[in-house]
Protein backbone atom coordinates (compact mmCIF):
# COMPACT_ATOMS: atom_id res chain seq x y z
CA UNK A 1 0.00 0.00 0.00
CA UNK A 2 1.32 3.55 -0.87
CA UNK A 3 1.87 5.53 2.24
CA UNK A 4 1.31 9.45 2.59
CA UNK A 5 4.60 10.53 1.11
CA UNK A 6 3.83 8.14 -1.69
CA UNK A 7 0.56 9.90 -1.99
CA UNK A 8 2.25 13.56 -1.60
CA UNK A 9 4.99 12.89 -4.51
CA UNK A 10 2.37 11.55 -6.86
CA UNK A 11 0.56 14.43 -6.67
CA UNK A 12 3.90 16.53 -7.06
CA UNK A 13 4.28 15.08 -10.13
CA UNK A 14 1.05 17.05 -11.33
CA UNK A 15 1.57 20.67 -10.36
CA UNK A 16 2.05 23.10 -12.61
CA UNK A 17 4.74 25.90 -12.66
CA UNK A 18 3.51 28.10 -9.52
CA UNK A 19 3.51 25.16 -7.65
CA UNK A 20 -0.52 24.57 -7.89
CA UNK A 21 -1.57 21.33 -8.55
CA UNK A 22 -3.20 20.10 -12.09
CA UNK A 23 -6.27 17.92 -11.54
CA UNK A 24 -7.03 18.31 -15.27
CA UNK A 25 -3.56 17.09 -16.12
CA UNK A 26 -4.13 14.04 -13.58
CA UNK A 27 -7.39 13.60 -14.58
CA UNK A 28 -6.14 12.88 -18.34
CA UNK A 29 -3.55 10.36 -17.39
CA UNK A 30 -6.71 8.28 -16.00
CA UNK A 31 -5.62 8.92 -12.10
CA UNK A 32 -8.31 9.47 -9.74
CA UNK A 33 -8.60 13.19 -8.00
CA UNK A 34 -9.78 14.18 -5.22
CA UNK A 35 -9.34 17.26 -3.03
CA UNK A 36 -6.13 18.49 -4.62
CA UNK A 37 -4.40 14.80 -4.39
CA UNK A 38 -4.29 12.10 -6.46
CA UNK A 39 -6.08 8.76 -4.80
CA UNK A 40 -4.46 5.57 -4.69
CA UNK A 41 -7.21 2.94 -5.03
CA UNK A 42 -5.13 0.57 -3.40
CA UNK A 43 -5.04 2.28 -0.43
CA UNK A 44 -8.98 2.33 0.26
CA UNK A 45 -10.51 0.47 2.79
CA UNK A 46 -13.02 -2.72 1.93
CA UNK A 47 -15.74 -0.66 2.27
CA UNK A 48 -14.65 2.17 -0.14
CA UNK A 49 -14.41 2.44 -3.35
CA UNK A 50 -13.73 5.31 -5.91
CA UNK A 51 -16.75 6.40 -8.47
CA UNK A 52 -15.55 8.59 -11.41
CA UNK A 53 -15.96 12.31 -11.17
CA UNK A 54 -17.27 12.28 -7.68
CA UNK A 55 -15.31 11.09 -5.36
CA UNK A 56 -15.05 8.08 -2.76
CA UNK A 57 -18.11 6.77 -1.37
CA UNK A 58 -18.49 4.75 1.68
CA UNK A 59 -20.61 1.18 1.22
CA UNK A 60 -21.60 1.64 5.16
CA UNK A 61 -23.94 4.40 3.88
CA UNK A 62 -27.22 3.74 4.64
CA UNK A 63 -28.86 7.31 4.30
CA UNK A 64 -27.84 7.89 0.52
CA UNK A 65 -25.76 7.44 -2.59
CA UNK A 66 -23.44 10.54 -1.74
CA UNK A 67 -19.78 10.16 -1.86
CA UNK A 68 -17.74 11.58 0.72
CA UNK A 69 -17.15 15.17 -0.89
CA UNK A 70 -20.73 15.34 -1.89
CA UNK A 71 -21.70 14.50 1.41
CA UNK A 72 -19.83 17.43 2.71
CA UNK A 73 -21.64 20.15 0.13
CA UNK A 74 -24.86 18.53 0.93
CA UNK A 75 -24.36 19.27 4.98
CA UNK A 76 -24.64 23.34 4.31
CA UNK A 77 -27.67 23.79 6.35
CA UNK A 78 -28.66 26.47 3.53
CA UNK A 79 -29.94 25.55 -0.11
CA UNK A 80 -29.89 28.73 -2.20
CA UNK A 81 -31.70 27.34 -5.51
CA UNK A 82 -33.60 29.83 -7.53
CA UNK A 83 -36.79 29.10 -8.79
CA UNK A 84 -36.31 28.97 -13.02
CA UNK A 85 -39.47 28.98 -15.13
CA UNK A 86 -38.59 25.50 -16.14
CA UNK A 87 -40.12 21.86 -16.42
CA UNK A 88 -44.06 23.59 -17.78
CA UNK A 89 -43.49 25.88 -15.26
CA UNK A 90 -46.63 27.99 -16.59
CA UNK A 91 -48.87 24.85 -16.20
CA UNK A 92 -47.27 23.92 -12.69
CA UNK A 93 -47.98 27.86 -11.46
CA UNK A 94 -51.93 26.80 -12.06
CA UNK A 95 -51.06 25.87 -8.17
CA UNK A 96 -49.75 28.59 -5.91
CA UNK A 97 -48.17 26.05 -3.54
CA UNK A 98 -45.64 23.79 -6.04
CA UNK A 99 -42.23 23.45 -5.13
CA UNK A 100 -39.01 23.54 -8.00
CA UNK A 101 -38.87 19.80 -8.88
CA UNK A 102 -34.89 19.65 -9.08
CA UNK A 103 -34.94 21.30 -5.32
CA UNK A 104 -37.01 17.81 -4.75
CA UNK A 105 -34.93 15.78 -6.81
CA UNK A 106 -32.24 17.54 -4.40
CA UNK A 107 -33.67 16.55 -1.17
CA UNK A 108 -34.29 13.39 -2.47
CA UNK A 109 -31.08 12.68 -3.42
CA UNK A 110 -29.66 13.58 0.42
CA UNK A 111 -32.08 11.33 1.58
CA UNK A 112 -32.53 8.21 0.16
CA UNK A 113 -31.11 5.32 -2.01
CA UNK A 114 -31.75 4.49 -5.35
CA UNK A 115 -34.83 2.31 -5.69
CA UNK A 116 -36.32 3.46 -2.94
CA UNK A 117 -39.54 4.70 -2.08
CA UNK A 118 -41.00 8.75 -1.79
CA UNK A 119 -44.01 9.19 -0.01
CA UNK A 120 -45.73 12.65 -0.73
CA UNK A 121 -49.10 12.78 0.76
CA UNK A 122 -49.58 16.25 0.19
CA UNK A 123 -48.88 16.19 -3.62
CA UNK A 124 -50.38 19.14 -5.01
CA UNK A 125 -48.94 19.13 -8.92
CA UNK A 126 -46.43 16.50 -7.90
CA UNK A 127 -42.93 17.96 -7.85
CA UNK A 128 -42.09 15.50 -5.06
CA UNK A 129 -43.03 12.95 -8.22
CA UNK A 130 -41.06 14.90 -10.99
CA UNK A 131 -37.92 15.22 -8.82
CA UNK A 132 -38.02 11.61 -8.21
CA UNK A 133 -38.10 10.92 -11.80
CA UNK A 134 -35.65 13.56 -12.73
CA UNK A 135 -32.97 11.42 -10.51
CA UNK A 136 -32.79 8.85 -12.69
CA UNK A 137 -30.76 10.87 -14.96
CA UNK A 138 -29.76 14.41 -13.22
CA UNK A 139 -29.27 12.33 -9.88
CA UNK A 140 -27.70 8.49 -8.23
CA UNK A 141 -30.85 6.62 -9.63
CA UNK A 142 -34.62 6.69 -9.97
CA UNK A 143 -36.76 6.28 -6.89
CA UNK A 144 -39.68 5.33 -6.99
CA UNK A 145 -42.84 7.73 -5.83
CA UNK A 146 -45.88 8.05 -4.41
CA UNK A 147 -48.57 11.03 -4.26
CA UNK A 148 -51.60 11.43 -2.58
CA UNK A 149 -53.51 14.30 -3.56
CA UNK A 150 -57.87 15.48 -3.16
CA UNK A 151 -58.36 17.57 -5.83
CA UNK A 152 -58.88 16.12 -8.96
CA UNK A 153 -57.25 19.02 -10.84
CA UNK A 154 -53.91 18.96 -9.10
CA UNK A 155 -53.68 15.10 -10.16
CA UNK A 156 -54.93 15.97 -13.76
CA UNK A 157 -52.25 18.33 -14.02
CA UNK A 158 -49.04 16.29 -12.78
CA UNK A 159 -49.98 14.00 -16.00
CA UNK A 160 -50.55 17.04 -17.95
CA UNK A 161 -47.22 18.32 -17.05
CA UNK A 162 -45.59 14.95 -17.52
CA UNK A 163 -46.49 14.68 -20.79
CA UNK A 164 -45.73 17.94 -21.99
CA UNK A 165 -42.22 17.91 -20.42
CA UNK A 166 -41.81 14.05 -21.89
CA UNK A 167 -42.66 15.52 -25.40
CA UNK A 168 -40.30 18.03 -25.12
CA UNK A 169 -37.57 15.96 -23.93
CA UNK A 170 -38.36 13.34 -26.57
CA UNK A 171 -37.50 16.45 -29.28
CA UNK A 172 -34.67 16.83 -27.88
CA UNK A 173 -32.92 13.59 -27.92
CA UNK A 174 -33.28 13.15 -24.05
CA UNK A 175 -34.32 10.36 -21.83
CA UNK A 176 -38.02 10.55 -20.51
CA UNK A 177 -39.44 11.50 -17.21
CA UNK A 178 -40.56 8.03 -15.63
CA UNK A 179 -44.29 8.34 -14.30
CA UNK A 180 -44.31 7.74 -10.85
CA UNK A 181 -48.13 6.42 -8.84
CA UNK A 182 -50.74 9.76 -8.10
CA UNK A 183 -53.43 8.93 -6.11
CA UNK A 184 -56.74 10.77 -5.96
CA UNK A 185 -58.04 10.79 -2.53
CA UNK A 186 -57.63 11.99 0.35
CA UNK A 187 -54.13 11.61 2.55
CA UNK A 188 -55.96 10.33 5.62
CA UNK A 189 -57.69 7.87 4.07
CA UNK A 190 -54.71 6.52 1.34
CA UNK A 191 -52.25 6.15 3.70
CA UNK A 192 -54.01 2.81 4.89
CA UNK A 193 -53.00 1.10 1.59
CA UNK A 194 -49.46 2.10 2.10
CA UNK A 195 -47.56 -1.37 3.58
CA UNK A 196 -45.68 -0.22 7.41
CA UNK A 197 -41.79 0.24 6.78
CA UNK A 198 -42.60 -0.20 3.03
CA UNK A 199 -41.63 4.03 2.69
CA UNK A 200 -37.71 5.20 2.54
CA UNK A 201 -38.55 9.21 2.64
CA UNK A 202 -41.06 11.21 3.17
CA UNK A 203 -41.85 14.73 1.49
CA UNK A 204 -43.91 17.14 1.69
CA UNK A 205 -45.00 20.78 1.35
CA UNK A 206 -47.75 20.71 3.92
CA UNK A 207 -51.26 22.78 3.52
CA UNK A 208 -50.92 26.11 5.13
CA UNK A 209 -53.21 26.85 8.19
CA UNK A 210 -55.23 30.21 7.92
CA UNK A 211 -54.92 30.86 4.36
CA UNK A 212 -58.02 31.81 2.57
CA UNK A 213 -58.95 32.38 -0.99
CA UNK A 214 -58.64 35.92 -0.27
CA UNK A 215 -55.13 35.66 0.37
CA UNK A 216 -54.16 33.48 -2.23
CA UNK A 217 -55.49 36.29 -4.63
CA UNK A 218 -54.80 39.03 -2.68
CA UNK A 219 -55.22 42.34 -4.56
CA UNK A 220 -52.56 42.57 -7.72
CA UNK A 221 -52.52 46.52 -7.49
CA UNK A 222 -51.19 46.43 -3.93
CA UNK A 223 -48.36 43.56 -4.36
CA UNK A 224 -46.87 45.87 -7.77
CA UNK A 225 -47.10 49.30 -6.16
CA UNK A 226 -44.83 46.71 -2.98
CA UNK A 227 -41.95 46.04 -4.97
CA UNK A 228 -38.82 48.08 -4.26
CA UNK A 229 -38.95 51.31 -5.66
CA UNK A 230 -42.43 51.93 -5.09
CA UNK A 231 -42.34 54.16 -2.16
CA UNK A 232 -45.87 56.08 -2.57
CA UNK A 233 -48.06 53.73 -1.45
CA UNK A 234 -50.19 53.62 1.80
CA UNK A 235 -48.28 52.24 4.98
CA UNK A 236 -48.53 48.41 5.19
CA UNK A 237 -49.05 46.96 8.52
CA UNK A 238 -48.08 43.68 7.64
CA UNK A 239 -51.02 41.90 7.24
CA UNK A 240 -50.26 41.06 3.48
CA UNK A 241 -47.22 39.48 4.57
CA UNK A 242 -47.51 36.23 4.39
CA UNK A 243 -45.45 36.12 1.24
CA UNK A 244 -46.22 31.85 1.94
CA UNK A 245 -47.85 29.95 -1.45
CA UNK A 246 -51.48 29.17 -0.33
CA UNK A 247 -52.76 25.83 -0.71
CA UNK A 248 -56.50 26.20 -1.34
CA UNK A 249 -56.97 22.84 0.65
CA UNK A 250 -56.49 24.55 3.80
CA UNK A 251 -59.74 25.48 5.83
CA UNK A 252 -61.00 29.15 6.13
CA UNK A 253 -60.31 30.95 9.36
CA UNK A 254 -59.67 27.05 10.85
CA UNK A 255 -57.69 27.74 14.17
CA UNK A 256 -54.01 27.54 14.48
CA UNK A 257 -54.44 24.89 17.47
CA UNK A 258 -56.77 22.42 15.35
CA UNK A 259 -54.38 23.16 12.35
CA UNK A 260 -51.14 21.65 14.30
CA UNK A 261 -53.54 19.11 16.06
CA UNK A 262 -54.17 17.90 12.86
CA UNK A 263 -51.19 18.13 11.29
CA UNK A 264 -49.26 15.82 14.10
CA UNK A 265 -52.15 13.45 13.65
CA UNK A 266 -52.22 12.42 10.25
CA UNK A 267 -47.83 12.78 10.23
CA UNK A 268 -48.58 10.50 13.25
CA UNK A 269 -50.61 7.89 10.76
CA UNK A 270 -48.03 8.55 7.97
CA UNK A 271 -45.04 7.11 10.39
CA UNK A 272 -45.86 3.93 10.35
CA UNK A 273 -45.13 3.80 6.42
CA UNK A 274 -41.98 4.88 7.09
CA UNK A 275 -38.73 2.57 7.33
CA UNK A 276 -36.80 2.81 10.61
CA UNK A 277 -34.00 4.17 8.55
CA UNK A 278 -35.90 6.29 7.07
CA UNK A 279 -36.38 10.46 7.10
CA UNK A 280 -39.65 12.57 7.12
CA UNK A 281 -38.73 16.31 5.79
CA UNK A 282 -41.32 18.86 5.53
CA UNK A 283 -41.28 22.43 3.78
CA UNK A 284 -43.15 24.71 5.91
CA UNK A 285 -42.65 29.23 6.00
CA UNK A 286 -43.22 31.07 8.39
CA UNK A 287 -45.79 34.09 7.92
CA UNK A 288 -47.45 36.80 9.19
CA UNK A 289 -51.04 37.32 10.01
CA UNK A 290 -52.71 40.26 11.67
CA UNK A 291 -49.75 42.12 12.31
CA UNK A 292 -48.09 39.37 13.89
CA UNK A 293 -45.29 37.16 13.29
CA UNK A 294 -46.41 33.31 13.22
CA UNK A 295 -43.01 30.97 13.94
CA UNK A 296 -45.16 28.02 12.34
CA UNK A 297 -41.93 25.87 11.41
CA UNK A 298 -41.15 25.74 15.31
CA UNK A 299 -45.19 25.25 15.89
CA UNK A 300 -45.12 22.12 13.65
CA UNK A 301 -41.86 20.34 14.70
CA UNK A 302 -43.06 21.14 18.36
CA UNK A 303 -46.57 19.72 17.26
CA UNK A 304 -45.03 16.73 15.39
CA UNK A 305 -42.78 15.65 17.91
CA UNK A 306 -45.44 15.89 21.05
CA UNK A 307 -47.77 13.26 18.64
CA UNK A 308 -46.06 11.14 16.08
CA UNK A 309 -42.49 8.80 16.56
CA UNK A 310 -40.13 11.42 15.38
CA UNK A 311 -37.29 13.22 16.06
CA UNK A 312 -36.15 16.77 14.57
CA UNK A 313 -32.48 16.11 13.48
CA UNK A 314 -32.14 18.78 11.42
CA UNK A 315 -33.59 22.45 10.14
CA UNK A 316 -32.49 23.80 6.58
CA UNK A 317 -33.33 26.78 4.89
CA UNK A 318 -33.86 27.24 1.29
CA UNK A 319 -33.30 30.45 0.22
CA UNK A 320 -34.26 31.34 -3.48
CA UNK A 321 -32.38 34.52 -4.51
CA UNK A 322 -34.68 35.36 -7.45
CA UNK A 323 -37.67 35.54 -5.53
CA UNK A 324 -39.15 39.38 -5.20
CA UNK A 325 -39.05 41.82 -2.83
CA UNK A 326 -41.80 43.74 -1.77
CA UNK A 327 -41.89 46.63 0.27
CA UNK A 328 -44.34 45.96 3.69
CA UNK A 329 -44.55 48.03 6.25
CA UNK A 330 -42.85 51.01 5.04
CA UNK A 331 -42.17 53.44 6.63
CA UNK A 332 -43.58 52.46 9.65
CA UNK A 333 -42.90 49.30 10.35
CA UNK A 334 -39.98 46.72 9.46
CA UNK A 335 -42.03 43.87 8.08
CA UNK A 336 -39.38 41.79 6.10
CA UNK A 337 -39.78 40.12 2.59
CA UNK A 338 -39.81 36.43 3.03
CA UNK A 339 -37.55 34.79 0.21
CA UNK A 340 -36.79 31.26 2.27
CA UNK A 341 -38.64 28.48 3.67
CA UNK A 342 -37.71 26.16 6.20
CA UNK A 343 -37.46 22.62 5.36
CA UNK A 344 -37.75 20.13 8.63
CA UNK A 345 -35.91 17.16 8.76
CA UNK A 346 -37.32 14.07 11.28
CA UNK A 347 -35.83 10.90 11.72
CA UNK A 348 -37.52 7.95 13.49
CA UNK A 349 -37.30 7.51 17.49
CA UNK A 350 -36.95 3.90 16.66
CA UNK A 351 -34.01 5.00 14.07
CA UNK A 352 -30.11 5.37 14.81
CA UNK A 353 -27.67 8.18 13.56
CA UNK A 354 -24.95 5.93 12.91
CA UNK A 355 -22.67 7.32 15.66
CA UNK A 356 -21.09 5.47 19.06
Amino acid sequence: MADDGDRHRQSRLFTDDDGEFDADRAREESLPVEDGEVIDTDDLADHQHYVEDRGIYDERNRVNDLTGKEWKYATKSVIAEGYPPAVQHDLRSEHGGQKPPRLCAELIGRFSKAGDTVLDPFAGVGGTLLGASFCQHEGTGLREAIGFERTERWVDLYREVLEAENKERRERGEPLLAEQDMRHGDCADLINDVPDDSVDLLLTDVPYWHMDELEQTRNERETRESKLGSFDGVADTGDANTDIDADERSDERQPKAEWLADMADKFDRFTDAVAPDGHVVVFIGDMYREQSYEFLSADLARAIESTAPLTLAATLIWYDPTKNLHVYGYPFSFVPSMVHQNVLVFRLESGSDGES
